[in-house]
């Protein structure tokens, strides 16, 4: 067989092979981190129902003091919204809207990166002794495209560390308020 042809199916083969591989992987993509933050529900859940003060503790913010915001929508609770847009590679452009609010405890957050996809977010509030534990969950349907069932293997390394400096943030500024 000449070297070219086999180079050629060399290549096919591979293509074939991480193509097979992609739909063995995950198609549902879930990161979470959480916290312990020395104060109770009550004074967490303020800096999580509002996207406005996300602004306070999000650790995309500082990347990009130029990123342009707009809000839109109550202040907090279900129905907050809003828009940023960034040059920042690591910052973007998106939409975020508070879809679901329970007081204390719960809040969910559909974000929208346009091409790059849709998620939600959300943040637990549950008691830990004289504080709070703090989940913040990301998930994701990466769908049946194979090039984004390989991108999903890299959630955990983007995001999560992320979602650690969050809320290591989110715990200094509850803690300094009390």
């Amino acid at each position: 067989m000449h070297p070219l042809k086999r180079l050629v199916l060399g290549v096919v083969l591979m293509t074939i092979l991480l193509v097979a591989v992609a739909f063995a992987l995950p198609q549902h993509i879930t990161v979470a981190r959480s916290n312990i933050i020395n104060a109770p529900e009550s004074d967490v859940y303020p800096y999580v129902n509002s996207l406005k003060r996300f602004q306070e503790w999000s650790p995309w913010a500082a990347r990009d003091p130029e990123t342009k915001y707009s809000f839109s929508g109550p202040e907090e609770g279900k129905g907050a919204r809003m828009e940023w847009n960034s040059d920042h590679p690591e910052v973007g452009w998106g939409i975020q809207e508070i879809v679901e609010s329970e007081e204390n405890s719960y809040v969910r957050v559909s974000l929208d990166f346009g091409e790059m996809g849709k998620a939600n977010a959300s943040y637990q509030l549950k008691p830990s002794g004289a504080g709070t534990r703090v989940v913040w969950l990301f998930e994701t349907n990466v769908g049946n495209n194979p090039v984004r069932r390989w991108m999903g293997l890299m959630f955990e390394r983007w995001i999560g560390a992320d979602y650690e400096e969050g809320l290591e943030k989110l715990k200094k500024v509850v803690e300094a308020s009390r």
